[in-house]
């Protein structure tokens, strides 16, 4: 029966999942803030008042954000 020469138990790998939430966030903020970005200057760019693509853009991004988030958390290892 072999031994364990320094007789001290196996250390399993650390765990990484806190960096899978932190990728997960940085992905939503980087999109979020792309469409509030593109939103605004595309309302600067046509010269309108009502900044329509700001919130258009705004809310299509979160939109995209969460459903990118879900279907990552969801996602097998």
């Amino acid at each position: 029966m072999p031994t364990n020469p320094t007789n001290s138990p196996k250390k399993s790998p650390p765990d990484y999942s806190y960096m899978r939430y932190a990728s997960m966030a940085t992905q939503m903020l980087a999109i979020i803030g792309l469409g509030v970005w593109g939103g605004v200057k595309l309302d600067a760019y046509l010269g309108l008042k009502v900044s329509v693509f700001t919130l258009v853009l705004s809310l299509l991004s979160v939109a995209a954000a969460i459903y990118l988030s879900i279907k990552d958390f969801i996602k097998k290892k």
